[in-house]
């Protein structure tokens, strides 16, 4: 089992720091079932039979928003990384594939400041071969776009400031938690058509909540941050336990403590990383190679306390 994704892990850093390759690649010319209804296929199956030489099939036959939806209409439940587990096992039973692919997504605050919109894209992967799951990894600031319209020109307005329609639009009526909804408003016809539908229902002076639709095909923001996702797992696939030599070998824990340029004490940032396999736990300490030997003293606690 891997542990709970931490929003404050960054994954997508660890290549440039050690770079681990594979001696050989265990995935080529194999097919991997991949459930998802949003898409995402056309970003991840290029990545991969470029990356790994095999093919992502797409499954179909389960509607994957009964798994928890972006506009609350189903909650989910667990984490983002429960999510994705079931997302693959439904896949791979539905399939009768060994090998299985599932994506999540979240939004939240920042986890530097708690002030700005987040991302994080989580692609799992499941291999009932080797008994192993490896996660790729990307996150970094979102665009989670809302106001209150009272007039078509100002939803008029704020579509385009978003990007519509190639960023598609959700409305509500008089609330931004009322289960009545439109979404999926992908082309100007439509969201006049649900801007009339919301006026009749916000009688009087209440006004209309409109928003960014977080789906993955409706959302081309998360469409490049999920690639950058596939990016991270393929890399991590490449890189072969040097002790067991099953793929997925990878940084899990960061290690702080790089000294300090102007007194030597150690500070809080990167030093290394300790890197492990999901299938003999072997751990292996790095430390950094991108040339950088000490933490510039305004980054130390007791230079600048």
């Amino acid at each position: 089992m891997l542990p709970d994704v931490k929003e404050h892990e960054q994954p997508g850093k660890q290549q440039s720091l050690h770079g681990c390759q594979a001696p050989h690649n265990p995935y080529a010319g194999q097919e991997i079932a991949f459930l998802t209804q949003h898409g995402k296929e056309h970003v991840v199956a290029p990545l991969f039979d470029k990356k790994l030489n095999c093919k992502v099939r797409r499954v179909d036959g389960f509607d994957t928003d009964e798994l928890g939806t972006f506009t609350h209409e189903i909650p989910r439940y667990g984490t983002q990384l429960d999510a994705a587990r079931r997302k693959a096992r439904i896949g791979m039973q539905l399939s009768g594939a060994s090998l299985g692919l599932a994506s999540e997504g979240s939004f939240g605050p920042d986890p530097y400041t708690g002030l700005f919109p987040w991302n994080i894209e989580l692609l799992l992967f499941i291999d009932d071969i080797r008994k192993i799951e490896v996660v790729g990894i990307h996150q970094g600031p979102a665009s989670s776009d809302q106001c209150w319209v009272c007039t078509w020109n100002e939803l008029e307005t704020f579509a385009h400031q978003v990007g519509f329609p190639k960023q598609h639009l959700v409305l509500r009526p008089c609330s931004e938690n009322t289960p009545l909804l439109r979404k999926g408003l992908d082309n100007w016809s439509a969201l006049r058509t649900a801007f009339a539908w919301a006026k009749k229902i916000a009688t009087g002076d209440a006004k209309i909540f409109v928003e960014r639709d977080l789906r993955a095909h409706a959302n081309p923001e998360r469409m490049v941050n999920i690639g950058k996702a596939a990016n991270n797992l393929a890399e991590k696939l490449l890189s072969s336990c040097p002790q067991c030599g099953s793929p997925g070998f990878s940084a899990i824990e960061h290690l702080p403590g790089l000294p300090c340029a102007a007194c030597g004490r150690a500070t809080r940032e990167q030093r290394g990383e300790i890197w492990g396999c999901s299938s003999c736990n072997f751990r292996q300490e790095l430390l950094r190679q991108d040339g950088i030997g000490s933490a510039d003293p305004s980054r130390c606690d007791y230079c600048n306390p």
